[in-house]
């Protein structure tokens, strides 16, 4: 994937869901453990020099594997290369399970995944299946339908309905009090 790298030093200065000094180690071998502060940005790992702003690196959280290594340190894998890993150590036990738990959540495909799990919890409760545009409507009519783009042209050579009227109705002239036009006649 390509990325602009103003817009990830950018992400990268967003509030984070998690951020700690970590001891880390990259994937090339003879690689040292090194201190990072790691930051956690919706499903990017940013990791920075302890003394600077701007991060040396990020991994993105997508189609990887978080892996309990020793005690107190885990490893990230990515599906398409899983010998290369990158290691991360913990102050304590209590830590490494926060993080590792974290970074299984970051990714887009446990959101995708949560979010259907939810909806059909909700279609099981309620009956109705969340984000339908028919139950959109606060007045719960049956005939509701969801308001259609405006052509201007038409809307310039048409009178408009009121802005508060936007179910459609054969009903001509002013509107009935309330919030549904009452019956034609």
């Amino acid at each position: 994937m390509r990325y602009n790298e103003k817009e990830l030093q950018a992400l990268s200065r967003q509030p984070a869901e998690m951020a700690a000094e970590l001891g880390m180690r990259g994937p090339k071998k003879g690689s040292v453990l090194k201190r990072r502060l790691v930051k956690l940005v919706v499903n990017f790992l940013f990791y920075f020099r302890t003394d600077e702003a701007e991060p040396v690196g990020a991994l993105l959280l997508e189609r990887c594997r978080v892996t309990r290594e020793e005690p107190g340190t885990f490893s990230i894998s990515f599906i398409e290369d899983p010998e290369r890993k990158y290691h991360f150590e913990c102050s304590s036990e209590e830590q490494c399970q926060e993080w590792m738990e974290a970074l299984r959540r970051a990714s887009y495909e446990f959101m995708r995944r949560s979010l259907i799990f939810y909806r059909n919890e909700i279609r099981k409760v309620t009956g109705k299946t969340p984000g339908d545009p028919r139950q959109a409507c606060p007045c719960r009519r049956a005939r509701c339908e969801p308001r259609k783009p405006r052509n201007t042209k038409v809307n310039a050579l048409v009178r408009r309905l009121p802005s508060s009227q936007h179910h459609r109705s054969a009903r001509r002239g002013p509107p009935t009090q309330g919030h549904h036009p009452g019956p034609v006649g």
